[in-house]
């Protein structure tokens, strides 16, 4: 299910016209099951299923087709995509949705090996974590985004002012006065911009600046969120890996130097000798075995 979360992550949102209303809705669809969401830009839905429970539910709605669960999801996606890309398809498909309680039912009618198939997706109100993982989190990084390409550009005129200025100061003119700019003031830029230009620039409508217009940038980000999610896991989970074999070794070091008898068996002779010695000739075989066992120990 972890795929279908990633996938239905990396998708675009597109428009999806029905004869009732319009919705924002992205959706990915594999072997393995399906994901989906869908916005009226007043609340989500959303619904992830598997296999097995597309296998059921079209058994359910289709008594008279008999197919595994990857020939209804590849059936799914062929309806779905078109609808998505909006790619006009005359007669292979009716969609409606009904509002039910707080859910959202998708109906779908089509045909398919020459029968009728039918099939309902029942999306329920998405948690706040996934409108955050898909709308909030994306949105503010494309804001950010934009706000810094904003930047650049506008760094790019002041260069371009001061070129155009030592033209002007090396004697070059313009040939025609209507291509005269004045030297740009960001400042006052900006101004004018918030009077003039924003009520028709943050004009939502039902979406479809918004999925026409941005949808590149909005996977770039996501892209960017996910990878850079996937790198903290790898990192933490270096760091688990990372921090438990030195405390391992640390753990062992200290009980070990006087444990080397484990490699006795390899050198009997000298077990045997000592047992037959006095005292003291035993001290300078025991300093002798101790440095060949440390010796075994660090190389």
């Amino acid at each position: 299910m972890e795929e279908l979360e990633q996938g239905l992550l990396m998708q675009p949102w597109a428009r999806l016209q029905l004869a009732e209303n319009s919705l924002l809705a992205k959706a990915y669809i594999t072997k393995q099951g399906y994901a989906l969401l869908v916005s009226d830009l007043q609340e989500v839905w959303h619904e992830q299923v598997d296999a097995s429970v597309v296998s059921q539910r079209a058994k359910e709605l289709n008594k008279r087709l008999t197919a595994p669960p990857e020939a209804f999801l590849s059936h799914l996606d062929d309806l779905l995509r078109p609808l998505l890309k909006d790619i006009d398809c005359p007669g292979k498909a009716t969609f409606s949705c009904d509002h039910v309680a707080e859910a959202l039912i998708l109906r779908v009618r089509s045909e398919l090996s020459g029968l009728p198939f039918y099939w309902n997706f029942h999306c329920i109100l998405a948690s706040p974590s996934l409108v955050s993982q898909h709308l909030i989190r994306p949105l503010m990084g494309m804001s950010l985004a934009l706000q810094c390409q904003a930047r650049e550009l506008a760094t790019l005129l002041r260069m371009k002012d001061l070129e155009i200025q030592d033209y002007q100061e090396g004697g070059a003119s313009l040939s025609r006065d209507r291509l005269k700019t004045e030297p740009f003031e960001e400042t006052s830029f900006l101004e004018q911009f918030m009077v003039e230009k924003l009520p028709e620039a943050c004009s939502v409508g039902d979406g479809r600046p918004f999925v026409t217009n941005l949808q590149n940038l909005y996977t770039a980000v996501t892209r960017q969120e996910a990878q850079g999610r996937q790198k903290l896991e790898d990192a933490g989970d270096l760091q688990a890996s990372g921090g438990a074999s030195p405390h391992g070794t640390d753990s062992h070091l200290p009980n070990q130097p006087e444990e080397p008898v484990s490699s006795a068996p390899s050198h009997p002779e000298p077990d045997k000798e000592p047992t037959a010695t006095s005292g003291p000739v035993q001290r300078p075989r025991l300093s002798k075995v101790k440095r060949k066992k440390l010796r075994g120990l660090f190389s």
